[in-house]
């Protein structure tokens, strides 16, 4: 058996930049013992110090640039020690395998920050007000189970996975607020994911009304100052909660009793760079590592994490019924195909103008929800409804250049049709309603409201975001348009209408997750209805009201959305009913990229034979050019994980011997 001889080591990772690895010999009496993540000592420098180090690859031979040189050789294996250092180096070990990337990549992500900021002061918490604005309220008998169950099962040293389900309404956030006081008081520390950072502020003003500033925030909007100082007191012991995005899960904490995730169904928990990790799988790894709990916590829980509980991996902890006296807001179905053959081309039905001139009138709040800042790029018809299809893949074809109809899923094209393929309507058009233009529509029809919108445009600045909703909240806005910004966790009293101004929109998208990200979308959006004492209502306008996704988010009925919906996933082959490990080559030779991308499939077809996966490609991606690069897709499909990272490892290792690919990027991203 030969052992690897060499190892790329990052030196003094606590104060360093985590950016240039140093190579060194592997001893003959440690080969073997030596692998990614091991701690060694090392001489570094010219006085040859003694300075202890992580290993982040290993080979068998030397780098051709470093022939010749004299390395020096690894002194010892440290002895591994339970400090913040060796976690997150195990920690970024275990995304490197998992996630397929490289070890110092892992190690950029999840390492906090290295260096002092110059500009430092405390964050400003003057800006949630209103301490004590926001109070625990009285437990009602669902809260008060999923409570006890959870702090019975603590107390007794049975850490788990829990799946806070809960309509909207709920009272969820009271349930796990009282999980964090218990483990707070228990001694240990919290950490608490919320999926973007218009979320921030209400969450801020309730953990800080409940728990003081014992709290850390983390989130992108920080300057650098304000980031290192709440990274201090992480590490320091002086703050017991830290609340952020994605991102918090990387803080520097010693003793992790809990990790909530809070809306755990959003797609932002998905990094989108690399590594392409989720959130939910690193929660669990870092629970592992802490003998931790673990809450995901959603109205709309997603098909993985409900499948889960479903099959005992997951505990349910179930909640039916609105906390106080809210009642469930009245839904109406507005059927847009009807309002157009009755002579209605507005984007406003005849139902929902009603309803929002009788707010007005009131003085009660409006949301108008639409879920697209731009403009699409997929066809639809306004006579049937109907979008055109992949007839293999069944989601919605995407609209090219050229007049040309892709699917990126197994690269099936068609010319634009000049009439619907279903029902033979010539009103068949790209779909082109955004928030600015419903903002402007919503102006002039009534002049006398105050009306704000709410997207990732108009929350560009630090606080942007912040003050628009502190504005709505304080009742100085009668109607708030927004993207689904506006309809994830917000707790508005006086809000009694919410128009869904085209439900349709994210069915079209072309992803298997359509139908999900639908339901997700229309029942977080009804949510924010009558959360008060007053009675709310909640208007869905769609060209599809027969769909599943719409039929189950208007009737509430998250158990039929889900039978439909695994259903669906099951006859093609999408997750959870397997996983797909997608990899992206690119180039800005796009003559280059056609043949690595070719060799690359014809690679992977000889080893998923071996392996009865599935895969499919290469294909252009959805957006074919990016910054002068062009991108080609490649999907492979099984119901073992680590089958799928068995593949890749071997694709990859084969694919590397072709030196005159060198230049091509490879992005990984697994499902």
């Amino acid at each position: 058996m030969s052992f690897a001889k060499y190892a790329d080591i990052i030196v003094d990772i606590s104060s360093a930049n985590v950016d240039k690895p140093f190579t060194y010999e592997i001893p003959g009496e440690l080969c073997g013992q030596i692998t990614a993540g091991t701690p060694v000592i090392i001489p570094f420098g010219n006085l040859n110090k003694k300075r202890k180090g992580y290993v982040i690859a290993v080979s068998d031979e030397l780098k051709s640039e470093l022939n010749g040189l004299q390395l020096k050789k690894i002194d010892s294996i440290a002895p591994k020690r339970v400090n913040i250092e060796d976690e997150m180096i195990e920690l970024s070990g275990w995304m490197k395998d998992r996630y397929g990337c490289t070890m110092i990549t892992a190690l950029q992500t999840v390492m906090p920050v290295k260096v002092r900021a110059k500009a430092r002061r405390n964050y400003d918490f003057s800006s949630v007000g209103n301490a004590g604005s926001y109070k625990l309220h009285d437990s009602n008998s669902e809260q008060q189970s999923a409570i006890d169950t959870f702090i019975g099962n603590y107390d007794k040293g049975v850490m788990k996975t829990y799946l806070l389900y809960g309509i909207t309404g709920s009272g969820k956030t009271d349930v796990y607020m009282h999980m964090i006081r218990h483990v707070l008081d228990s001694g240990r520390q919290v950490v608490l994911l919320i999926p973007e950072i218009s979320l921030t502020y209400q969450a801020i003003e309730r953990l800080y009304s409940v728990f003081g500033k014992d709290i850390a925030v983390i989130h992108s909007k920080l300057s650098p100052g304000e980031r290192y100082e709440q990274i201090e007191r992480c590490m320091k012991g002086e703050a017991g909660i830290i609340i952020g995005p994605r991102s918090a899960l990387f803080a520097p904490f010693r003793d992790i009793g809990l990790i909530v995730i809070d809306e755990e169904h959003d797609s932002a928990y998905k990094n989108e760079n690399i590594p392409r990790y989720n959130a939910i799988d690193v929660a669990k790894k870092r629970a592992e590592m802490h003998n931790a709990s673990i809450v995901l916590s959603s109205a709309t829980p997603s098909p993985e994490s409900y499948m889960n509980a479903a099959s005992g991996n997951y505990e349910l902890l179930r909640l039916n019924q609105r906390a106080g006296n809210a009642e469930k807001p009245d839904i109406d179905v507005v059927d847009m195909r009807m309002e157009m053959q009755n002579g209605n081309r507005s984007i406003f039905s005849v139902h929902l103008d009603e309803l929002i001139r009788d707010r007005l009138a009131k003085h009660e709040q409006v949301i108008l929800f639409m879920n697209r800042r731009g403009y699409s790029n997929f066809l639809s018809c306004r006579s049937c409804g109907n979008s055109v299809r992949c007839p293999h893949c069944d989601v919605s074809l995407t609209v090219h250049a050229g007049h040309i109809l892709k699917c990126h899923y197994c690269g099936y094209s068609v010319n634009v049709p000049a009439t619907c393929p279903d029902c033979g309507s010539s009103y068949i058009a790209e779909f082109g309603t955004g928030t600015q233009k419903l903002e402007n529509i919503t102006k002039k029809m009534y002049p006398e409201a105050r009306v704000a919108r709410l997207d990732t445009d108009s929350a560009s600045g630090k606080k942007a975001s912040e003050e628009i909703l502190k504005n709505f909240a304080e009742g100085n806005t009668d109607i708030l348009i927004g993207t689904q910004m506006v309809v994830k966790g917000h707790d508005y009293h006086n809000v009694t209408l919410v128009g869904i101004m085209a439900a349709d929109t994210s069915l079209y998208v072309s992803s298997y997750m359509s139908g999900q990200r639908t339901y997700e979308l229309i029942a977080q959006a009804a949510g924010r209805a009558g959360r008060g004492n007053k009675k709310g209502c909640v208007v869905i306008q769609t060209y599809k009201p027969e769909h599943y996704a719409i039929e189950s988010s208007a009737a509430d009925d998250y158990d039929k959305y889900y039978k439909n919906e695994m259903a669906y996933r099951r006859i093609l082959n999408y997750p959870p009913a397997v996983h797909i490990w997608t990899a992206q080559l690119s180039s800005k030779n796009e003559e280059l990229l056609i043949r690595a991308s070719e060799l690359y499939s014809n690679i992977l077809k000889e080893n998923v034979e071996v392996y009865s996966a599935q895969f499919t490609g290469p294909i252009d991606a959805s957006v074919y050019k990016v910054n002068d690069y062009f991108r080609k897709l490649t999907y492979c499909k099984h119901d073992n994980y680590d089958i799928l990272l068995k593949i890749k490892e071997t694709v990859e290792k084969k694919f590397k011997e072709y030196n005159s690919f060198d230049s091509i990027s490879i992005l990984h991203d697994f499902t």
